[in-house]
């Protein structure tokens, strides 16, 4: 009987950190009198961009310019951007103390004449009404909005990121980060006005942060602006690491220890509760199964009760096949390596390596 109270006490906790916070298709509709200005940095994106500039293009509410930052990049995404007809800056030299993605996106906004800013990332997708309910719902909180999308795989690789996703799911819109006095935001998909992003100083108030999106909620949060973040559902959408394993993993690795920094002790301590019932449930579950051990009911219960849990939360967030969250034991082990080398990589190599550039990490005084 412990063993199942253990089990629920974790599932509780999963159930607790998760909040349907997702855009509403009948939420606030955007008031059509301001210039929207979207913001795309893009460092080697062929295979994602147009995706996203298709999607810009059926939007119920078309945007006032389109800004495609290529940050040198290889291939050809400077040449699908002009295809598009979209506002093309070429990047500059990275000064220092910047990591490329915020230059890139602080170059965009230079660029950029909108009352209204959106920044997307090239690998995310847009449904046609989208961007109307995104500044819906931005213009209801009336701060600085983001937005955690529906994450779509198709390879098995990817589908190893099922254990970490959930947890980047629970750590936005857990309802103690709600209430927490430094929220983080999300940074595929950030929705402010430019009289706000200007009063903290954008992108270049935090220059050089590895993990630029957190830190920037930090400053609005301390600029008194509300900061609100939601599920992307069936509106916002991405996918994350179709270019191989290697990129996912160093994608996840290299927040997976910073990101934590910002988090509120209830939600370090939930998500605590839910991992080790996850892990002890699929670790153990099967290996008692296979020597027809007696404590195997209580073991395969929890087991029972992860997967149907896992299978609910990607109802809202993700579609990940079949196989991954039967045997989610799989992406626990993945989520493990992830911790691992980011570990190493922030406390003895002292920098992170992203979209082949080494970014120094700076101290937890600058977060």
């Amino acid at each position: 009987m412990g063993i199942v109270m253990f089990f629920m006490i974790g599932c509780i906790s999963g159930f607790i950190l998760f909040k349907r916070v997702h855009l509403k298709r009948n939420g606030v509709s955007f008031l059509r009198n301001h210039k929207v200005s979207v913001i795309i940095p893009a460092r080697n994106e062929e295979a994602n961009l147009p995706f996203l500039l298709d999607s810009l293009k059926k939007q119920t509410l078309a945007p006032y310019e389109i800004i495609v930052v290529d940050d040198f990049s290889t291939d050809k995404t400077g040449e699908i951007a002009r295809q598009y007809g979209v506002k093309l800056v070429q990047n500059t030299e990275l000064p220092d103390g910047w990591t490329g993605k915020n230059w890139a996106v602080w170059n965009g906004f230079k660029e950029s004449t909108g009352d209204i800013i959106v920044f997307l990332d090239a690998d995310v997708r847009l449904a046609p009404q989208a961007l109307e309910f995104l500044l819906g719902s931005r213009e209801k909180c009336g701060g600085v909005i983001s937005v955690v999308p529906y994450h779509y795989t198709e390879k098995f690789y990817e589908r190893l990121s099922l254990v970490p996703y959930i947890m980047g799911v629970f750590s936005f819109t857990s309802p103690f980060e709600r209430k927490n006095t430094c929220k983080s935001l999300y940074g595929s998909c950030i929705v402010t006005t430019r009289e706000d992003y200007q009063r903290i100083n954008g992108h270049q108030s935090v220059s050089g942060e590895v993990m630029d999106d957190m830190t920037l909620g930090k400053r609005y949060s301390e600029a008194g602006i509300n900061v609100e973040n939601y599920i992307g559902y069936d509106l916002v959408s991405f996918r994350m690491y179709p270019n191989g394993i290697k990129n996912e993993i160093q994608g996840f690795s290299k927040g997976a220890v910073l990101g934590m920094v910002n988090l509120s002790m209830p939600t370090v301590l939930l998500i605590a509760f839910w991992a080790i019932g996850l892990l002890a449930s699929g670790f153990m579950a099967p290996l008692l199964l296979v020597i027809r051990h007696p404590l195997l009911l209580p073991f395969l219960l929890g087991y029972i009760m992860y997967t149907v849990q896992i299978i609910y939360f990607l109802k809202y967030t993700g579609k990940y096949g079949i196989i991954v969250p039967l045997f989610h034991i799989i992406s626990f082990l993945f989520f493990i390596l992830i911790m691992a080398y980011s570990v190493y990589q922030v406390s003895f190599c002292g920098s992170v390596t992203w979209k082949g550039r080494q970014i120094k990490v700076r101290g937890r005084e600058s977060q």
